[in-house]
């Protein structure tokens, strides 16, 4: 089956930011990933566009109100993002949460700042997923959470990973008692300092770092220390991300 003009624009028209917006919906691609947010019931899925393997092997996760359309890989192909395309596309209606108050205001979340590398802040998903963080805030500069590279490489984390655009002043004004804690070069150490939920932790852009405005509202400064003969100038905002959370581990249930 091939695929009609109309349906080839707008399934296109999701690889760019200003559509998904626009259309509230977003591209999920490969097998592991399309399976997963089907198990998962969380997302409305509109319509999938799949080989007749994958949809014989998997007729049990789909239901009368998804269109399903059977493709070969020349057509999947031509809506795909993937280098090498897969064997299935969704796409799916995006997911507005609400803020859980409580959850932030008991927990640990991350804040990121103007983060662009859309492979980073999935990364950071998965980092937050594995750390049981509920909710990663971002600046209205990052990159947003339905980009189709992050929804990739999230590995799923965006199923059980909140996310929401707001500037950190709003941020803060919204929860004036949350402990603000602030990765920087020139902060305490990681090592040094005592390290507990509840709080937010916000992590700066890839190569600039925090930004001053954020960084004056910061109430805790800390920092990764440099191993001895360390050289670096600095580090990937989503491996200082991992460290950081890390050393909030065992303080945080």
């Amino acid at each position: 089956m091939k695929l009609s003009i109309n349906q080839l624009k707008f399934i296109k028209s999701l690889h760019e930011r200003k559509y998904r917006q626009k259309y509230h919906k977003f591209i999920v691609e490969g097998v592991k990933l399309a399976n997963e947010v089907l198990e998962s019931k969380r997302l409305v899925v509109e319509l999938v566009i799949a080989t007749q393997e994958w949809v014989t092997e998997n007729k049990g996760l789909m239901h009368d109100k998804m269109t399903v359309l059977e493709v070969d890989e020349h057509e999947l192909k031509k809506v795909s993002l993937l280098t090498t395309p897969n064997q299935v596309l969704l796409v799916a209606n995006q997911s507005d949460q609400p803020i859980n108050e409580n959850t932030v205001k008991n927990g640990l979340s991350l804040y990121l700042d103007d983060i662009r590398d859309p492979g980073n802040f999935g990364t950071i998903l998965r980092i937050a997923d594995w750390f049981g963080i509920k909710w990663v805030f971002c600046s209205p500069g990052s990159v947003e959470f339905y980009n189709p590279k992050v929804v990739q490489a999230s590995m799923g984390a965006f199923l059980r990973v909140n996310s929401l655009e707001i500037s950190f002043s709003d941020f803060v004004a919204k929860f004036p008692d949350l402990p603000t804690f602030g990765a920087m070069l020139d902060g305490i150490s990681i090592r040094e300092g005592q390290l507990s939920a509840p709080g937010i932790i916000a992590l700066g852009n890839e190569s600039k770092g925090l930004s001053w405005e954020i960084q004056e509202q910061i109430k805790h400064k800390i920092s990764i220390p440099r191993g001895i003969g360390g050289g670096a100038e600095s580090l990937n905002v989503a491996v200082a991300t991992g460290i950081i959370c890390a050393f909030f581990a065992p303080n945080y249930k």
